[in-house]
């Protein structure tokens, strides 16, 4: 009997890119009222794979076919330049793998700081990955374990508005005092009760806010900091956590769909008009029922700049025995 090559399926050439809402745009990408940065990203995407970066010619010596290929800009936010850093990523991270059970935790911060987000995205970036680490470093420690994390930031929703939350994967125990390797929960369940996790997050997030915003308030404008910390403990926080992966090398394919996810994929862009931009979303409040939803150029482009991160921004982090510094 014949064997049989398993060709891989290339993905489609999408029909419709980021790039093209930009060109649509024009001058008018100015007067969106945009930072430096977020001006100068969103250019680097616009001439990706275009003459305007300059590339290179290709020709087959056999037959003699000439191609050219125009460079890349290589930057994290644009939606062509993300596919071979994550598969290197994957990889890189499959070394690393230990052979126990590993958990995907997700941290979300409530809709009431993405004023603050907007404004000063750094410093509350930072302080999620500093309470989230130190919210379950504080309960492996109540085992007197060393645990360890990688986390990676996202900061939008399927709608493309602003939805700040990190995706962590957690192995399912931790290092003791005398280096030795110790399980926790070998009946399935998430490694701590989630509801705790919540209330230790919240507390280590809203100490972390109140010390970083004391100095940005003037005595005229310390009534609207009290606002925003009283409005953060009205609600619950909802940390949500999976059961263990079936292997390993799961959990990294599993995050590296995260690791280099942009906010809005060309693949999901349905339509570009003179006036609109129409893309698809899955709408979690309804099971996630897959939606299209109809933007004007303008805000299209608005709210992906909200998700473009600041410079030198550390999306990634690595926590713990699975930091290079432990």
């Amino acid at each position: 009997m014949r064997g049989f090559k398993t060709i891989k399926k290339q993905p489609t050439q999408p029909q419709y890119e980021v790039a093209d809402v930009l060109n649509k745009l024009g001058s008018k990408l100015e007067d969106l009222g945009l930072n430096s940065w977020q001006l100068r990203t969103l250019f680097a995407l616009k001439k990706c794979r275009t003459s305007a970066l300059g590339g290179h010619i290709d020709a087959c010596d056999e037959c003699g076919n000439v191609s050219i290929s125009y460079n890349s800009c290589r930057n994290r936010h644009c939606p062509k330049c993300q596919g071979k850093n994550r598969e290197q990523w994957i990889e890189n991270r499959e070394t690393e793998l230990l052979p126990v059970p590993y958990f995907h935790v997700v941290f979300t911060l409530p809709d009431v700081l993405n004023k603050t987000a907007l404004h000063e995205p750094k410093m509350l970036y930072d302080i999620l990955f500093e309470s989230a680490w130190e919210t379950l470093q504080t309960f492996g420690k109540n085992k007197n374990l060393q645990m360890g994390m990688i986390a990676v930031l996202h900061t939008w929703g399927q709608n493309l508005s602003l939805h700040p939350h990190l995706h962590c994967i957690v192995p399912g125990g931790g290092v003791d005092e005398s280096g030795t390797w110790k399980n926790l929960r070998s009946d399935g369940k998430f490694l701590f009760p989630v509801k705790a996790l919540s209330k230790v997050f919240r507390a280590k997030f809203c100490e972390k806010l109140k010390a970083n915003l004391k100095d940005k308030f003037n005595e005229n404008q310390e009534n609207e900091y009290e606002k925003i910390r009283q409005s953060l403990w009205e609600k619950p926080w909802v940390v949500f956590a999976k059961k263990p992966f079936g292997s390993p090398k799961s959990v990294v394919e599993y995050l590296g769909r995260y690791s280099h996810k942009i906010a809005v994929s060309n693949q999901r862009i349905r339509k570009i008009d003179a006036e609109t931009v129409t893309f698809s979303y899955k709408d979690y409040r309804q099971k996630g029922i897959k939606k299209q939803m109809v933007l004007s150029h303008e805000e299209f482009i608005r709210r992906f700049a909200m998700h473009i991160l600041p410079k030198r921004f550390v999306k990634i982090r690595h926590y713990g025995f699975l930091s290079s510094t432990w």
